[in-house]
């Protein structure tokens, strides 16, 4: 028996592609407007990166809160249910009204269409607080650019640098949203930080209004 018998073999699909470190020019000023709240709570939609809740305990000793939304997405794929992803996140998460100090999207709507991407971002708008923020990607390039539909973990290797490593999505990218299109799925949020990186990546910051000028959403079980 070969001792490579003795291990479960990880099928090829599932093992990840290291990408270069790049910079990231707002990660930071997420951080700095976190770190001054008393003990935060941060919602990250995933994939988990057990480093990363490691690095946001370090820098603003907050509660982190994970929900990988790749699982949910591939689920729904692989289920033929995709149709019923958008009522789906109705319900998604089990966080009360404005208690969630920062949230981290990172490219998560670049997979969703835009029914999906409106019900996501209407929850994500409820449970954020007042002043709340919430850190997005998206991508500027075109999805048929990509051999093979791919999430990417979004690794921290520290407050300005991010290290992109890959992985098969059973669905790919939708197609990118202009900046408006961004601007409108967030409303109220307003944008206090608007990036385009050289690898086509827009990286947007956005705050909560102290008084929103929408009454909150409904939380489910209201």
């Amino acid at each position: 028996m070969a001792l490579s018998d003795l291990f479960p073999r990880r099928r090829k699909d599932d093992q990840e592609t290291v990408g270069p470190v790049q910079p990231t020019r707002v990660l930071e000023k997420f951080l700095a407007g976190l770190s001054g709240r008393a003990e935060p709570v941060l919602l990250d939609l995933g994939p988990v990166v057990g480093s990363n809740v490691t690095f946001f305990r370090e820098e603003v000793s907050c509660k982190i809160c994970l929900e990988d939304l790749p699982k949910d997405i591939d689920r729904h794929v692989t289920e033929g249910k995709l149709d019923q992803l958008a009522s789906f996140f109705d319900t998604r998460f089990p966080y009360d009204n404005e208690t969630i100090d920062g949230i981290l999207c990172w490219d998560i709507f670049d997979f969703l269409d835009r029914s999906s991407a409106e019900r996501l971002a209407r929850q994500l708008k409820r449970v954020l607080r007042p002043e709340g923020l919430l850190l997005a990607f998206f991508s500027t390039a075109d999805p048929r650019s990509v051999p093979r539909p791919t999430y990417t973990k979004h690794v921290v290797v520290d407050r300005t640098h991010l290290q992109y490593r890959s992985y098969a999505a059973a669905r790919a990218k939708e197609r990118p949203l202009l900046n408006r299109d961004i601007q409108r799925l967030l409303e109220p949020l307003r944008i206090t930080e608007n990036v385009l990186l050289k690898n086509n990546l827009r990286e947007v910051l956005f705050r909560k209004p102290a008084a929103a000028q929408t009454p909150p959403t409904p939380s489910p079980a209201d």
